[in-house]
């Protein structure tokens, strides 16, 4: 195992002190917490696919079924894995947040946020770097020209994310079908623009929370149609506060917007 793609992040300085080793252009993100059931598969799909031109960022929250040492017992095999270690579970918007800052800091052009438990295809990862040439940030959309493309959820969580999406859409009037997917593409350019400092919402809101200040700042968003298939292994990390807070940071982010506090 390299241990210099091993990163902890506790305590932090401000510099991850890790030169990725490929010229890889392109970083994947994936935070993790307890996906220990996934995350092998998923990364060796990815490497099979891509190793020779992107590089991939585990951000894992100590999760106590090994998840970190299943990434660990495969980065001998590459140079395109990356492994940040955080004490505790602390969100996906933080790790989000902490990835785009590690990847700022190392020069990557495109930026992928992916999920760890196979809801994403990893086939479609080329779908998304082939289409960036028209867009600076692309969303991976389940609901894309009024259609429904997704497979293995209950109706209610169907209805609730479909209606979320609408809702969203409704209030702040943004041009997405999609905005709480989290299979999306930025470029760096647009990342650099945003306080990332300012960020802390989380799950669905921090999904909504970056489509709309990227599409305030003027940044050409674009969707490709996906199908997101839930997890067959593992347990949801959505929770109730993900979706309570999802429904007030609509109004929160167009009343900023509208006054110019954004």
């Amino acid at each position: 195992m390299p241990e210099q793609n091993i990163l902890t992040l506790e305590p932090f300085n401000g510099d991850y002190g890790v030169e990725p080793a490929s010229s890889a252009q392109t970083l994947v993100i994936i935070p993790t917490f307890n996906e220990a059931d996934n995350i092998g598969r998923l990364l060796g799909e990815l490497l099979a696919r891509y190793s020779s031109f992107i590089d991939i960022l585990v951000i894992d929250d100590n999760s106590p079924d090994g998840t970190a040492d299943i990434v660990r017992s495969m980065q001998g095999k590459t140079n395109a894995l990356y492994l940040m270690t955080r004490q505790c579970k602390m969100g996906l918007g933080t790790a989000y947040i902490t990835g785009f800052n590690y990847a700022l800091q190392k020069g990557y052009h495109y930026i992928l946020e992916m999920d760890a438990d196979y809801s994403h295809d990893p086939a479609d990862v080329q779908r998304f770097l082939d289409a960036m040439s028209g867009a600076h940030l692309l969303v991976g959309s389940r609901y894309m020209n009024n259609t429904v493309n997704v497979v293995n959820w209950p109706l209610g969580r169907l209805i609730l994310s479909r209606m979320a999406s609408i809702y969203t859409r409704m209030i702040t009037r943004m041009p997405v079908d999609d905005p709480t997917s989290g299979f999306k593409c930025f470029s760096a350019d647009v990342l650099r623009s945003l306080d990332l400092g300012r960020i802390n919402s989380q799950g669905y809101s921090f999904q909504i929370e970056m489509n709309f200040r990227a599409w305030k700042k003027g940044f050409t968003i674009r969707e490709i149609p996906i199908v997101f298939v839930d997890r067959s292994v593992g347990k949801s990390k959505m929770t109730k506060r993900n979706i309570g807070e999802a429904i007030w940071i609509v109004w929160w982010l167009t009343t900023k917007s509208l006054f110019g506090f954004l």
